[in-house]
């Protein structure tokens, strides 16, 4: 998008500054320039470090300055305005900045000097996941790539260098690519096979019918079997050919806000390593287990497909508070769910569709708390990691879950809507009539579909 070089983005009465979405470009060969914003606490050196990766990428700044933050009382905001900044360049940037700061936002001006919304940074194209998808925090409950000193696998060179192997295969992975095929040991066979033949006993009694009616497929399709750990490829193009979600491979755990963000382009990160074989019925984080067991059988259903969706739409743009509340929606759905179907308590969490012990926890045992699934309330709640939920969240059907989600969503303080397009696999910003017009085009054409539909269903239309 082109930019007047004339002006700054302009300062609204909510303390944001009016920015475009696309991407920075010139104005009649002037030089381009292109804004930032980022929150800083309060702190020595946290400028300093912020200001570095300018020095480093060579980027020339042309203003900078600093404001009390309006949300924190620990923070400051900082306006940053530099020129000749491409767009490699600034990715990178972003990267290096959310490295140190918050709230980090692109802003350019707004070509015809119309007011424009405050739209941070965020990925727009299913590509732009390569650009944060190696970003992990941590492996093994550890940060830096190491197991934590507690891990089951923390003393053994060799299972240390497997999981070396995978997470190189994670961080060369690009979108577009096939997920390479990996060749599994005996023992990991062995481990997957302890774990599949101990949840498959339970899933028919303990499982929701959204995620046993797609597990026979599975095994059908996607190699699903006791001596036979599925390849994230198979499973993928499953996915994908049932709901359009697919998985990327991914070394460990990513933030929350680009966990979520994979959400909304229906890419699941999942892991493709499997839990150290001493103790097959524990793993400190998610591994291939969680993922191909729990989690791939429900991105299977439409209706769940959506819901997901919806979590990592609501998280494009939003606050590191709300991002927060997301996180926790989606800690007690899509990891630890429950669902009542014919007056029974069933599991749709993959937390607990790939734990033997607090699968039968969950619904069996008296002990936890069992309350309907309400976001705004679900949100604050506060969770354990390190042993069974005290509390579960269950609802009556994905669709129903999905419209409350839909309904919180709209309540995210936000100057923006945003869509995924799945024909161009990428997020739009709503914010233009036209951009809304293309839409209510392309909602009135699906309608008429379905219109024709129910006529030739009713046999009111020709049967031809």
């Amino acid at each position: 998008m082109e930019q007047s070089p004339s002006k700054r983005p302009k300062m609204q009465k909510d303390g944001h500054f009016s920015s475009s979405t696309n991407d920075v470009a010139s104005k009649n060969d002037k030089p381009a320039k292109t804004a930032l914003m980022f929150s800083l606490a309060h702190s020595i050196g946290s400028l300093a470090n912020a200001l570095k990766p300018f020095e480093e990428l060579k980027i020339n700044m042309e203003h900078i300055e600093s404001r009390p933050s309006k949300t924190s009382s620990d923070c400051y905001d900082f306006f940053v305005e530099c020129i000749d900044c491409d767009s490699a360049k600034l990715s990178r940037l972003v990267e290096c900045l959310e490295k140190h700061a918050t709230n980090v936002r692109v802003c350019t001006e707004n070509p015809d000097d119309s007011p424009a919304d405050s739209v941070p940074w965020f990925p727009r194209k299913i590509s732009d996941l390569d650009k944060f998808a190696n970003h992990i925090l941590q492996y093994g409950g550890s940060e830096g790539g190491e197991l934590d000193a507690d891990h089951p696998g923390f003393t053994d060179p060799v299972y240390r260098a497997r999981r070396k192997e995978f997470a190189d295969i994670a961080i060369k992975y690009r979108h577009g690519e096939p997920i390479p095929r990996v060749t599994y040991t005996e023992d990991e066979i062995k481990t997957w096979g302890t774990v599949y033949n101990g949840l498959k006993k339970l899933f028919p009694t303990h499982a929701c019918k959204e995620h046993t009616s797609v597990f026979p497929l599975l095994e059908e399709q996607c190699g699903y079997r006791e001596d036979n750990i599925p390849q994230l490829e198979d499973v993928s193009n499953f996915l994908k050919s049932c709901t359009g979600f697919q998985l990327r491979p991914v070394a460990g755990l990513l933030s929350s806000r680009d966990f979520l963000a994979g959400l909304a382009f229906r890419v699941f990160h999942s892991t493709q390593y499997i839990r150290h074989g001493s103790k097959p019925k524990y793993t400190p984080e998610p591994d291939v287990c969680h993922e191909l067991l729990g989690h791939a059988p429900l991105f299977a259903n439409p209706a769940f497909a959506e819901f997901s969706q919806e979590i990592g739409l609501a998280s494009i743009g939003a606050s590191d508070d709300y991002i927060k509340k997301l996180a926790t929606c989606y800690w007690f759905t899509i990891e630890f769910g429950l669902c009542k179907q014919l007056g029974k308590m069933k599991a749709y969490g993959a937390g607990l569709l790939s734990s033997f012990g607090e699968l039968e926890y969950s619904i069996e045992s008296d002990t936890p708390k069992r309350v309907p699934f309400d976001p705004p309330s679900t949100a604050e709640q506060e969770y354990p990691v390190t042993k069974y939920q005290p509390l579960y969240y269950y609802t009556e059907s994905f669709e129903s879950a999905l419209e409350k989600m839909r309904a919180f969503a709209a309540t995210i303080p936000k100057a923006f809507t945003v869509r995924y397009n799945p024909y161009t696999e990428s997020i739009e910003v709503l914010n233009s009539l036209d951009k809304v017009k293309n839409v209510a085009l392309g909602i009135k054409s699906q309608v008429d579909v379905l219109m024709r539909a129910m006529e030739k269903i009713n046999g009111d239309g020709d049967e031809k």
